[in-house]
């Protein structure tokens, strides 16, 4: 299951989203969720460790219909009041998803994959229910801000002490170990601390910038493919008996 957040957890990360800087900093990281997920109004998609629901806002205003699944649920009860009826949401964890084969269109997760107890068993799962694409959005190992939040939760109890960091190269190793040589997609945002301001917003938008495997959100997609296993198949063949008499 992973780590469960807690109502704290719930409440702390709602009174940091009230800063206007890091709402920000949210509204970046989902942008490059949309631009590489790239989803068509009307498709589906479950967003796995929905958590409070910010991530499923973004999702809505492309016209998506959209399922959010979580293991806590003082994430859930938030997310119920900002979205309403807007969308369906299960408790359910990440390894488990309680829905069939080919459910949605899509499966995302947004800083969700970092808690989970098998982050392999968790995108098989997430590759099992969607059809077309999985994004993952994550915090960068090998960013300055990842480094540090990994050694402030050495000194502070934190919530990044409960959080698996991982790198674009591991993710991608993940990916195909479970799919094959299936095509991956991958940027990264927040070069820097505090990317506020008319300039540098513009400066963590460019492309050629997002492709730095350094950013402290990094965001990757993976096209699925579809695999067909095959067998070969006897043909049955009766030789007809010739009466005749062959003539050389």
């Amino acid at each position: 299951m992973g780590y469960v957040f807690d109502f704290k957890d719930a409440r702390h990360y709602e009174q940091w989203l009230m800063k206007k800087r890091h709402r920000r900093v949210v509204e970046l990281e989902c942008r490059l969720m949309i631009d590489l997920l790239k989803p068509g109004a009307g498709e589906s998609v479950i967003d796995i460790g929905c958590g409070t629901g910010v991530s499923i806002e973004p999702l809505l205003e492309e016209g998506l219909d959209v399922t959010g699944i979580d293991p806590s649920p003082y994430m859930l009860d938030i997310a119920a009041g900002r979205l309403g009826d807007k969308v369906e949401l299960y408790r359910a964890v990440a390894e488990d998803l309680p829905f069939d084969d080919n459910s949605f269109n899509h499966a995302c997760f947004f800083t969700s994959l970092e808690f989970v107890d098998d982050p392999s068993k968790a995108l098989e799962e997430a590759c099992r229910v969607a059809k077309d694409r999985v994004f993952i959005g994550f915090l960068n190992r090998y960013a300055l801000e990842g480094v540090k939040r990994r050694l402030m939760g050495v000194f502070t109890r934190s919530i990044f002490n409960r959080a698996r960091f991982f790198s674009v190269w591991e993710l991608k190793r993940l990916a195909r170990g479970l799919l094959g040589p299936v095509p991956i997609q991958w940027r990264t945002v927040c070069q820097f601390p505090n990317p506020a301001g008319r300039f540098m917003t513009a400066f963590e938008r460019n492309q050629l910038v997002q492709h730095c495997p350094f950013g402290a959100f990094g965001a990757m997609v993976i096209t699925l493919v579809p695999r067909f296993r095959t067998r070969p198949l006897a043909i049955r063949y009766n030789a007809k008996q010739s009466t005749g008499v062959l003539a050389g």
